[in-house]
């Protein structure tokens, strides 16, 4: 079992490279079977394991994968013959569920085995069910496979009760080849919804509307290779703004969209730290003890979720008191009991966090209990006094690209190890 061991104390100081997106890149994977001619290369790939695990599924359903490089992958879909995702790769990662939508645009028909991912609260799937439901598709589950089948889909209005990232992408996936006109209201809006819809009209489907609350899809007969580019990981980039603000660092963020981090930025400025904006870069100067804030998870362009655990850690050492209030996922607070053990004040009543800041935390043993908590006990690692050791990191490498390595060359201590014995890339 790996495990970070940080020693705290350390500026953060220096440049990085932003990799692609990983909620992007495990979207346009599955949308790359939908090829019905030619081959797909996407670029600017991260290197992160929910990537290495959609590939093997891809190759274990007869598609054809070809590593250019650890950002580039080319996808030959002509050889995928069989509708059936149920291999236990399926359970490693909640992004699997594209599969179902992806397959279902290709054959008319899907089987996959009910997704795993993190365990953050209750994650159902009711409106992706809903979206292939009006699409013409009938849905059944036995022994734990999600089974669609459908004689034509046909395109249908379709509203989603709560805004759904996932279900936005998945009704995207399988109407794309629909017959007529499809139009998803209240979609979800964000950067990689535009993402996955941008490469497939590249790909020569017919979509328009996507990252705003409505998004109108008229149906193509055929779908044709392309070479596309994964935006920039917002939530990476997130999470590197906060951890140069908690270092009292000098950081600039290189291959980035500001646009994208406008409300990670409003609330780092709001705690005292300098951001500075370029046409594809962002600085983040810190000088001084953040202050306190309020802060609410929204979709976006609200403030994301999946940065408010890595935000938990700083404002566990700002001056005064925050609130958090997570409007998302009801079980996204697992990690505040692992900074308590850090010495963190932190009251969880439902959705809501108190946190009533102190001046240092103290390095401890601590266990990440998914992927962005896993990068908040780092964050909080590189503010502690002493070390600190992050088991469970396995989250971690699902959702960020060395993430280590990126941290030690902004001046950070970082060592993994296994069984006591470090890393030999180290």
């Amino acid at each position: 079992m790996e495990k970070f061991i940080i020693e705290g104390g350390n500026r953060l100081e220096g440049a990085v490279n932003i990799s692609g997106a990983k909620n992007a890149a495990v979207a346009l994977l599955p949308a790359a079977i939908l090829a019905d001619d030619g081959i797909c290369t996407l670029e600017n790939l991260p290197d992160i394991d929910d990537v290495k695990v959609l590939l093997d599924i891809i190759r274990q359903i007869g598609g054809e994968i070809k590593v250019n490089s650890k950002s580039s992958v080319t996808i030959d879909s002509k050889n995928i013959t069989s509708y059936k995702c149920i291999s236990e790769d399926v359970r490693k990662m909640r992004a699997s569920y594209y599969l179902m939508g992806a397959l279902l645009g290709k054959f008319g028909r899907s089987e996959v085995i009910y997704p795993g991912g993190c365990n953050i609260g209750v994650r159902p799937i009711d409106q992706h069910i809903k979206g292939f439901q009006a699409l013409g598709a009938k849905v059944s589950t036995e022994h734990g496979i999600i089974k669609l089948y459908a004689d034509k889909l046909v395109g249908a209005p379709i509203y989603l009760d709560v805004v759904s990232v996932g279900a936005t992408i998945n009704i995207m996936l399988a109407a794309c080849k629909a017959e007529g006109i499809t139009v998803i209201e209240n979609a979800a809006k964000e950067p990689h919804i535009v993402d996955v819809a941008n490469f497939l009209n590249s790909m020569g489907a017919n979509i328009k509307g996507a990252g705003t609350d409505v998004i109108r899809i008229r149906g193509v007969r055929k779908l044709y290779g392309c070479t596309y580019s994964v935006i920039p990981d917002q939530i990476e980039a997130g999470t590197f703004m906060v951890a140069a603000a908690a270092t009292y660092g000098d950081v600039t963020l290189n291959n980035v969209i500001p646009k994208h981090l406008e409300s990670i930025t409003a609330k780092l400025i709001e705690m005292g730290a300098n951001v500075i904006e370029g046409p594809d870069t962002v600085r983040v100067q810190a000088f001084k003890r953040p202050k306190g804030i309020n802060l609410k998870t929204l979709p976006y362009p609200g403030f994301p979720t999946d940065l408010q655990q890595p935000m938990t850690a700083i404002l566990s050492i700002a001056e005064g008191r925050s609130i958090i209030t997570e409007s998302i996922y009801e079980g996204r607070f697992k990690h505040v009991d692992e900074l308590k053990c850090m010495g963190a004040n932190i009251k969880v009543e439902g959705r809501i966090a108190v946190i009533d800041g102190i001046e240092k935390l103290s390095g401890a043993q601590v266990c990440a209990s998914d992927l962005r908590a896993g990068a908040a006990l780092i964050i909080a690692g590189l503010i502690a006094d002493g070390y600190t050791e992050v088991s469970n990191i396995k989250y971690i490498d699902r959702g960020y690209e060395k993430i280590e390595k990126k941290l030690n060359m902004l001046g950070a201590n970082i060592r993994r190890v296994d069984d006591g014995k470090p890393d030999p890339d180290q």
